[in-house]
C-alpha cells in the first residue's frame, strides 16, 4: 500500500475554519473538508490579520497609473501597505509550503479574478486580477500548487492540483533527506508522471538527478527543484498521456497475448478520441502490474499520484479524462 506525505497547504480561513467573511459568514467547502484528513492546513484570513473586523465594510482593489491599491470606500482607508506588509511577513515565516487554496474573487485572496476598479466609488470594474495577498503568493511561490475553490470544482483542474500538490510534498521529503539516493529514487518513482506532464523536461530532470559531475547535493537539489516546478507548471495533455501509456504497455509486450494487446490499443484509440476517461486504461495497466508483479511500474506514482480517497465518487472517472 502506497504511503503518502501530508502536504502543507495554506487555505483561506473562511472555508469552514472560521466565520471570518466580510459579512460574518463561513463558507464550508466540500473539497477542503474531504482534503482535511490528508493534509496539514494553515488557515489564514489576510483581511482580519490587518485589523479589519468581523463583519466589516467591503474593500476593493483600485488601479491608478498602473499601481494597485486596496481601499475601503465607506471609511476612505487605504490598506495597501498593511496588506503587502502582512503578506511579506506571513509568507516569509513559512518554513515549507506545498500549495494554496484561496478564496475566489476576493480583493485579498483572489488569484486572478478579483475585480479591479478605477476608483473607490466606481460602480463598474475596469478589469480583473489578483488580490493583494494573492499577488505576493504568486511572487514568492510561483511553483506551488495554487488554486481557488471555484476552479477546483473542475475535474481536470482538481486532478492537476492534487497531482502537483503531492508530487511537491514528496519532493519536500527528498530535500529533508538531502541525499543523492533520495533524489535518484524520486526521479525513478515519478518518471511516468514527468513523462505525462513534460516529455522534454524529463530528460533535463534525469540529467540533473544523475549528477554526472559529482556536484554537492546542496547544489543539485535547488536546480532540480526549479526544473521540477517548470515541468509541473501546466496540465498534462492527451498526447503526452498516450505516450506514457504506450511506454507502460512496453513492459508487458512479451507477456501479453495478441488479443490483450489489441484490446489495449482499442482502448487507447477510444481515449485519443475522448470517448473514455484515462482511468479506464489505467485500470487495465494496473491489473497487469499486479498479475505480472512488475515492481518498477508498481512504484510509479502515475498510477496513484494522491490518496484514492480524494477522488470524488461523483467524478465517475471524469477527473482523469484529459
Amino acid at each position: 500500500m502506497r504511503k503518502f506525505p501530508k502536504p502543507i497547504v495554506v487555505s483561506s480561513m473562511c472555508f469552514g475554519f472560521d466565520a471570518c467573511r466580510y459579512n460574518g459568514a463561513m463558507i464550508p467547502n466540500n473539497f477542503v473538508q474531504r482534503l482535511e484528513p490528508f493534509v496539514k492546513f494553515m488557515p489564514i484570513c489576510p483581511e482580519v490579520e490587518i485589523g479589519l473586523g468581523i463583519p466589516r465594510d467591503i474593500i476593493r482593489v483600485v488601479e491608478k497609473n498602473g499601481e494597485k491599491f486596496l481601499l475601503q470606500p465607506t471609511t476612505g482607508k487605504e490598506l495597501s501597505k498593511q496588506m503587502y506588509k502582512f503578506a511579506e511577513r506571513f509568507l516569509s515565516s513559512l518554513d515549507s509550503v506545498d500549495g494554496f487554496i484561496l478564496k475566489s474573487r476576493s480583493p485579498s485572496c483572489g488569484i486572478k479574478d478579483a475585480k479591479v476598479f478605477r476608483d473607490a466609488q466606481s460602480p463598474m470594474p475596469i478589469g480583473k486580477g489578483p488580490g493583494l495577498f494573492a499577488e505576493k503568493v504568486l511572487e514568492k511561490y510561483p511553483g506551488a500548487a495554487l488554486e481557488d475553490e471555484e476552479r477546483l470544482r473542475n475535474y481536470n483542474i482538481r486532478e492537476h492540483f492534487l497531482t502537483k500538490l503531492y508530487t511537491l510534498a514528496r519532493f519536500r521529503e527528498v530535500k529533508k533527506k538531502n541525499t543523492v539516493r533520495a533524489l535518484v529514487d524520486f526521479q525513478s518513482d515519478n518518471k511516468f508522471i514527468f513523462m505525462s506532464y513534460n516529455p522534454r523536461g524529463i530528460r533535463a530532470l534525469g540529467r540533473i538527478a544523475a549528477n554526472e559531475n559529482k556536484l554537492p547535493i546542496e547544489n543539485v537539489i535547488p536546480k532540480y527543484e526549479k526544473h521540477l516546478q517548470d515541468a509541473l507548471s501546466k496540465n498534462p495533455r492527451r498526447p503526452s498521456h498516450i505516450n506514457t501509456l504506450m511506454h507502460g504497455l512496453g513492459y508487458f509486450s512479451k507477456k501479453l497475448t495478441s488479443k490483450e494487446k489489441a484490446y489495449f490499443l482499442t482502448l487507447l484509440e477510444s481515449y485519443r478520441s475522448a470517448k473514455i476517461p484515462l482511468s479506464a486504461i489505467l485500470t487495465v495497466l494496473e491489473g497487469w502490474i499486479v498479475k505480472y508483479d512488475e515492481e518498477y511500474l508498481a512504484r510509479q506514482t502515475f498510477f496513484e499520484p494522491y490518496p484514492r480517497e480524494l477522488t470524488d465518487i461523483s467524478d465517475s472517472g471524469k477527473s482523469r479524462a484529459i
